[in-house]
């Protein structure tokens, strides 16, 4: 904190506040303070110009200046050191505390005693005295806690005690409250939004007229009535008082823009009430003195149904305006919203803004007059462009981080989700979806190195079987005209079955034409002859197997079989 040589309520101090944005002014840039609008502090900050001090404001000034120097002394003790008054800036943020120690770590705020803070303290007082302490400061007004908020930021102090006293004309201690406010994260970055946003607003101000508020006015006066009868009219102004009424009413304003035209709508139709009221006297009072008299009543009747007539229709038409003039000034804030948002996506360069909630409705109920409407909904409207501009900040950090992993910007399809995520919570989606992406990953390359390999066993070519040894495994013959027939085993799956031994030692010969005429003669004479169309362990040969194991053993291709001589 940089601390400055001022003296509270100097011209330099005031010159000061002017080119800052201070501790006192936060509640109303916040829209909370219950002295000074959002719209004042603009206009303020705008022209440079201060409202002027009446002499009953500047006695209030006086009273609370006298009540923080008798109070000093007491919150002196509570602290346990000296207390000095300070003024001090962080940047263009500025605070000017009512006392604060030489170490800048304890702070004092000082408020005259009324029944508002007394309900506060009431609660306070309900707070388990374990948690008293801590909890205290936020059971008080939200516009004092602001405030306080700021000097904790500008001063870096780590707390404040905040106590309200009275004291009677002598200077004796009426009645003292104190409690302690500590910091407030939360608060202490709407605050910094707040005024960023006060700032923007600044360059783009143009101050609108001053509206002091209207009093109504009533159409002139009519002139009095005089009637006189005796049985018949002998002296009356009727007809110029007629002729005089019905111009006024013609007269009457009905387009209804200012505070000013609404206030003189409300006063006319209570003027034409009156006007009524007045006619309906005079004409009980000419009936006290005739019983008829046509042309007079007549003329009475057509006065009061036109001030009737007139009054009723500017009644409906006040209250269709300004029903039309909220709706305006309602959909003016969220027109301005709106544009406000599509900036921010024009920044973000892409559509990726949520709706941002304002109840502008809300914000004018129970307000009376146009301006203070206007000044609702501009103070709705910048908390919602603050709350706006954080949403924005956030989508802009998460947008980043997700760009930094472009190449996996599949792994993200509901990016419109993940940017409105926090910060952490974003990066643990991150971190997980990455994880898994590269789980599965792993498991298809190794999946596809195994069927790679597979396929690379099954294209090299199977080595041709040596002969399988003689054996007589399996083995039947049958001796006819000097030959041997004896069946043979198939090949297996990648081996052959051993042989019979040969009942003489000529070896096996390649079947001729004697064979295959003895192998067709057993087929016509139908033979017990066993053909081969297995392995001899149950697996099928397939054609081809079964030619290969004819064509290495000399074997007839049709039956397998194998002979002697």
């Amino acid at each position: 904190m940089k601390i400055l040589n001022l003296i509270q309520g100097s011209r330099e101090w005031l010159a000061h506040r002017a080119a800052h944005f201070n501790a006192s002014d936060a509640p109303a840039m916040m829209g909370c303070s219950p002295y000074k609008t959002r719209s004042d502090l603009l206009r303020e900050l705008h022209t440079g110009l201060a409202p002027e001090v009446d002499v009953a404001t500047q006695k209030r000034f006086d009273a609370g200046h006298r009540a923080e120097a008798l109070a000093r002394p007491l919150a002196e003790r509570i602290i346990g050191d000296d207390l000095y008054p300070v003024t001090g800036t962080e940047g263009r943020l500025s605070a000017s505390f009512d006392g604060l120690t030489l170490d800048e770590q304890t702070g004092f705020e000082h408020k005259a005693l009324n029944a508002d803070l007394r309900e506060c303290f009431r609660l306070i007082d309900t707070i388990a005295p374990e948690h008293r302490e801590a909890a205290a400061g936020y059971e008080l007004p939200l516009y004092h806690r602001v405030q306080m908020e700021q000097q904790l930021h500008v001063s870096g102090a780590e707390r404040i005690l905040f106590m309200a006293s009275e004291w009677d004309a002598e200077d004796n201690l009426v009645e003292e409250r104190h409690c302690w406010y500590y910091p407030d994260d939360e608060l202490r970055g709407a605050i910094l939004a707040g005024w960023a946003q006060l700032e923007h607003d600044l360059q783009n101000y143009t101050p609108e007229p001053v509206e002091v508020k209207p009093t109504g006015r009533a159409p002139e006066n009519l002139p009095a009535l005089h009637i006189e009868v005796t049985g018949a009219v002998t002296a009356s102004n009727l007809r110029e008082f007629k002729a005089h009424a019905l111009a006024v009413f013609k007269g009457i304003n009905r387009d209804l823009k200012t505070d000013e035209d609404f206030a003189d709508a409300e006063t006319t139709v209570k003027w034409c009430g009156d006007v009524e009221d007045r006619l309906k006297a005079a004409k009980q009072h000419a009936l006290s003195q005739t019983t008829s008299i046509d042309e007079l009543f007549r003329a009475i009747d057509d006065i009061s149904a036109e001030a009737r007539r007139v009054r009723l229709d500017l009644d409906k038409l006040v209250k269709a305006r300004k029903d039309s003039i909220r709706e305006e000034i309602v959909t003016g804030g969220a027109v301005a919203l709106r544009q406000h948002v599509e900036a921010l996506n024009v920044r973000l360069g892409t559509p990726l803004m949520p709706a941002v909630p304002a109840d502008f409705a809300g914000s004018i109920k129970g307000k009376k007059s146009l301006s203070s409407m206007r000044d609702a909904v501009d103070t709705e409207l910048a908390h919602a462009k603050i709350a706006a501009n954080e949403i924005a900040d956030r989508i802009q950090i998460n947008l980043q981080a997700l760009r930094e992993r472009d190449d996996l910007s599949f792994l993200f399809p509901d990016v419109r989700q993940l940017v409105l995520k926090a910060r952490d919570d974003l990066a643990a989606v991150i971190a997980m979806r990455i994880a898994e992406h590269e789980r599965k990953e792993a498991e298809r390359i190794e999946a596809d190195k195994a069927a790679a390999e597979a396929i690379e066993r099954a294209a090299q070519p199977v080595p041709a079987a040596d002969p399988p040894p003689v054996g007589n495994r399996h083995s039947y013959g049958a001796t006819r005209n000097g030959y041997e027939y004896r069946l043979l085993q198939g090949p297996g799956q990648g081996h052959d079955l051993p042989l019979a031994p040969p009942r003489s030692t000529l070896p096996l010969q390649q079947p001729g034409k004697a064979h295959r005429s003895l192998c067709a003669q057993r087929h016509r004479r139908g033979l017990q002859h066993r053909l081969r169309r297995d392995d001899g362990r149950g697996r099928y040969l397939q054609r081809a197997q079964r030619l290969l194991l004819a064509q290495q053993r000399g074997l007839c291709r049709s039956c397998l079989c194998g002979y002697l001589r």
